[in-house]
């Protein structure tokens, strides 16, 4: 399993895998069809008040990450990141796509790192059969 960024701008590969929209708004000058995802996970994105915070004052990405990541501990977004992680066991390859222009700091980035740590905490059914 790899779990990978692109922006949504960016053209589809067959190598994307399993394509996952992890924006709450859908991006501008994108058809559904030209997207070609597999879901959209909305609710595994920043609510709407912080990605607003974060708009107005990109300098403070740290304490952005720090209020997502509190933000996906709990539900919705903790559901939703479950749910997400479900995806990233069965394919080969997920790719999470985001519309933000900087590949550095963004909320994709900061969901990436969350999922492979949920992942990495999770036993796999093999582990549980054998505790």
């Amino acid at each position: 399993m790899e779990i990978v960024l692109k922006r949504v701008y960016s053209p589809v590969s067959p190598d994307d895998g399993c394509r996952v929209l992890v924006d709450r708004l859908w991006p501008r000058g994108i058809s559904k069809d030209s997207a070609e995802l597999h879901t959209w996970a909305k609710s595994v994105a920043p609510c709407t008040e912080l990605r607003k915070r974060w708009h107005a004052d990109p300098d403070h990405f740290a304490a952005y990450a720090a209020e997502y990541r509190a933000e996906l501990a709990v539900d919705p977004a903790a559901a939703a990141l479950g749910e997400l992680a479900e995806l990233a066991r069965r394919a080969d390859r997920l790719t999470l796509v985001f519309g933000a222009k900087d590949l550095d700091h963004n909320h994709a980035v900061v969901l990436r790192d969350a999922l492979l740590e949920r992942l990495s905490d999770t036993p796999s059914a093999l582990n549980e059969n054998l505790l």
